[in-house]
């Protein structure tokens, strides 16, 4: 199902970060009141200040599980969720302590299901709404020192599926949108990875325009990524074997592990 933007109140998570400050921008553009969330302060205002009175800045911190429920009391009238917020999840499994994988598990897959449970009754009852869950390749993909990351998104992913599914007969639409790598902002940015020659890359605002496409548009799901990318994430659900070999010999180790080493900080 499709919601018209202009007017539209919007929960949007992660909108501290690069990406989620092109969602919030692109959003804003369409006409929606954002309802925008994240754990600084400092750039929420700054994001306030830039976006004007449409853009409401609350510091939730999703990995605190009384602040997910206080968030979603506080955002219950909503008509579109847009779960961005994730944690990086990049490094060998043996690299994580038992407390950042709870951690990622809580930011990128817990957080976006329990404020999805709590705002789409309210939503079918007002008979209109949608959901837009940002995954990645990674939950499409599997790789080497990704499985944590990779946990959580293709978790995402299966429960967006099928919630859009069981939603079916309802007013309310569930959509997936899934960027590959991103350039200039974001995890894999910060992370100051190099990727092997001829890689192709996306840009924050594509990630945007992908979310506003989702929302208005009804689409269930969006890769925002080359077409390399996305014939790559198909035949994975096909030959998954067949695509991390390949994955191997393009330097998928190489990228993975300084990937792990690159967001290690912010785990």
């Amino acid at each position: 199902m499709s919601v018209n933007l202009n007017g539209a109140r919007v929960l949007l998570t992660g909108a501290t970060g690069g990406i989620g400050n092109a969602i919030a921008r692109g959003l804003h553009e369409r006409g929606a009141h954002v309802l925008a969330t994240g754990r600084r302060q400092d750039a929420l205002d700054e994001l306030a200040r830039e976006l004007g009175d449409r853009l409401e800045p609350v510091v939730a911190d999703l990995a605190d599980r009384d602040a997910v429920v206080s968030l979603a009391d506080r955002a219950r009238q909503v008509d579109v969720l847009v779960a961005n917020a994730a944690l990086p999840g990049s490094g060998a499994l043996d690299s994580y302590t038992p407390e950042e994988i709870d951690r990622a598990l809580d930011v990128n897959l817990r957080a976006p299901i329990q404020l999805t449970h709590a705002l789409v009754p309210s939503m079918v009852e007002r008979g209109s709404g949608h959901v837009v869950l940002i995954s990645s390749l990674s939950g499409k993909v599997p790789a080497a020192f990704s499985s944590i990351y990779s946990a959580t998104k293709f978790g995402l992913r299966g429960f967006g599926l099928s919630l859009n599914d069981e939603l079916h007969e309802t007013p309310v639409g569930v959509s997936i949108v899934a960027p590959g790598f991103i350039r200039d902002a974001g995890m894999f940015a910060e992370a100051g990875v190099t990727l092997p020659k001829g890689t192709g890359t996306r840009t924050p605002d594509d990630v945007s325009a992908a979310v506003v496409r989702a929302i208005e548009k009804g689409r269930q799901e969006i890769d925002v990524a080359p077409l390399s990318f996305r014939l790559g994430a198909r035949a994975s659900g096909v030959a998954p074997s067949l695509v991390t070999g390949l994955q191997r010999r393009l330097g998928s180790h190489r990228v993975g592990s300084e990937m792990g080493e690159g967001q290690r900080s912010k785990r």
